[in-house]
């Protein structure tokens, strides 16, 4: 059966807070060969926003009763703390999966998850949405055509302003949470700089709990050095009342440094969706980076950003069993990585990565 003849693929989503239903269920119903079938969450406002969002979409009670159901794909949207016991089983069930970051709460725990996909072959991917930020896919375009000539420094933020912490598990201090943003934003921004420039050898880290009232970590710098010499230094903050810039690649031709967020999530925030029609992910002209040295600079477009580009590899997956967008052995780097981030705070020390 051609892939223009094949009924969508069926699809589960677990979870209709933020991530299920601002970025996870539009990007899944946008996606041609995908179709939003059920959706798991028991809350009576959260499924009245689902029946105005996607009235095609059965709501349900349960994990158990998603896993039950005759689906093609599940993706797993829910707290932290259920992503390694909700993607074991529906591996285990045979159902192919789609986990949010972080993936779990170690890099034992991850690898584990992927040991299990590869042992039954059924696909498990995760959901690393960043990669397809405009900004990231400019720099890495820049830095592989040799743009910059040789690069040695990276840097890269997702700096907020948020002075008082939310009610919300990310906010709470038990580490099964897995909350802070450390492991929140943090994981995208390991994520990118293994993406660009491979594995790393050593990990320094300053983690932080700065505000009043805060009980996880809200304020983190990472230095890495990667093993082909370039040196990623990272910074993630919830008490950043001037952002920095989104980030700056330096080489030893020229540098590209870009400031202000991809307009994607606020447009899925706001209820706009790749399908409604218009340029998808353009950023704002205002907001363009720059590209040279101090002598020869130049403002330079952003490269559209493309998050539909991740479920629309997914669904390549599922049809022809190609590789999915994102290798989840991907995650248990960035799990590594983070760990050696903890420990290189709690000591003051510089950690290398076996």
């Amino acid at each position: 059966m051609s892939s223009t003849s094949r009924p969508p693929f069926r699809v589960g989503l677990v979870g209709y807070g933020l991530a299920g239903s601002a970025f996870h269920a539009p990007l899944i119903a946008a996606t041609p060969g995908l179709r939003l079938d059920a959706v798991v969450t028991a809350n009576p406002e959260r499924r009245a926003q689902l029946h105005r969002e996607h009235p095609g979409a059965r709501p349900l009670d349960t994990p158990e009763q998603l896993l039950a159901e005759a689906l093609d794909l599940v993706v797993i949207a829910s707290p932290n703390r259920t992503h390694v016991p909700l993607a074991r089983a529906a591996l285990d069930a045979g159902l192919p999966t789609v986990v949010d970051k972080p993936l779990a709460a170690t890099a034992a725990e991850a690898s584990e998850l992927c040991e299990l996909s590869a042992r039954t072959g059924v696909l498990l991917s995760v959901f690393q949405n960043r990669r397809w930020d405009g900004d990231f896919l400019t720099a890495r375009r820049l830095v592989e055509s040799g743009a910059l000539g040789r690069v040695h420094r990276f840097e890269s933020r997702f700096e907020r302003f948020r002075p008082k912490p939310k009610a919300g598990w990310r906010e709470l201090a038990d580490p099964a949470e897995v909350g802070g943003t450390l492991y929140d934003l943090g994981s995208h921004l390991v994520d990118q700089a293994l993406t660009l420039f491979g594995p790393v050898e050593t990990v320094y880290a300053e983690v932080d709990v700065r505000r009043d009232g805060a009980v996880v970590d809200d304020d983190a710098f990472l230095a890495l050095t990667h093993a082909g010499g370039v040196r990623s230094h990272l910074w993630t903050s919830a008490l950043a009342p001037l952002a920095g810039p989104r980030l700056r690649v330096l080489g030893d031709s020229a540098g590209y440094v870009k400031s202000g967020m991809d307009p994607q999530e606020g447009d899925l925030r706001a209820g706009r969706r790749p399908d409604d029609g218009g340029a998808w992910g353009a950023d704002n002209p205002a907001a363009y980076g720059t590209l040279g040295t101090d002598e020869s600079p130049s403002r330079i477009p952003t490269d559209p950003g493309d998050y539909p580009a991740y479920y629309a590899g997914v669904a390549a997956s599922l049809a022809d069993g190609t590789p999915p967008p994102v290798d989840p052995r991907d995650a248990v780097a960035t799990l590594a990585v983070l760990e050696a981030a903890r420990a290189s705070a709690a000591t003051g020390s510089v950690v290398r990565l076996p």
